[in-house]
């Protein structure tokens, strides 16, 4: 068995190594950075790198995964509040609740979002949070706001318009000088998500 200390010490060299990646990433681009690039500004040496990620792909899909898990457990942990009413006419949304829990989440790890998936840290994240979007948000057996019986138009083209849409919205919050709080966000995204673009812009007719 591990010692706590020992524990923490791991804990601890990760969160350095981690947050070198995220400084690196907006100073010079994941492509140009180094092992030596990371362990110099995490100030260990390239024994202790190598003992938890075999390079830097490793070290950037790990920490990638991580924060996908954890936006997966915020969904899991929030979904049973959900009360959809399968009769309605109106397009279901993520419950508020859900969606104040990932903006919070994405709030505390604002640095890491701009840092990964801006123009500097590589399309793969892009990819994943599109995946996810999808997948988790939008054709979930609890509470599924797409129904295929139901489409107007082809699915490959709704799921590109509603995440690509999503993406646009959370990356302006994170990226611009927004000050809305996870609470005004989530309620921005549902109002657009089920009201449509148009009728949020005020063009009802």
């Amino acid at each position: 068995m591990r010692e706590p200390s020992k524990d923490l010490r791991i804990i601890r060299t990760k969160e350095f190594i981690r947050e070198a990646l995220i400084d690196l990433i907006e100073e010079k681009g994941f492509e140009a950075i180094t092992v030596k690039d990371i362990t110099t500004r995490a100030r260990i040496n390239r024994g202790t790198f190598y003992a938890h990620y075999q390079d830097k792909f490793d070290l950037m899909a790990r920490c990638q995964e991580e924060f996908m898990d954890k936006m997966r457990d915020i969904v899991k942990q929030k979904v049973t509040d959900v009360n959809v009413d399968a009769d309605s006419n109106v397009p279901p949304t993520l419950p508020l609740n859900v969606m104040v829990s990932m903006f919070e989440y994405l709030d505390q790890n604002r640095k890491f979002m701009r840092a990964v998936s801006g123009p500097k840290g590589g399309l793969s994240f892009q990819t994943k949070m599109k995946e996810f979007l999808w997948n988790t948000l939008f054709v979930r057996k609890e509470f599924p706001l797409v129904k295929q019986e139901k489409l107007l138009v082809p699915s490959e083209y709704l799921i590109a318009y509603l995440v690509s849409a999503h993406i646009g919205v959370i990356e302006q919050w994170l990226n611009g000088n927004g000050t809305e709080s996870p609470e005004e966000m989530a309620r921005i995204l549902a109002t657009i998500t089920v009201k449509g673009p148009f009728t949020a812009a005020g063009l009802k007719n």
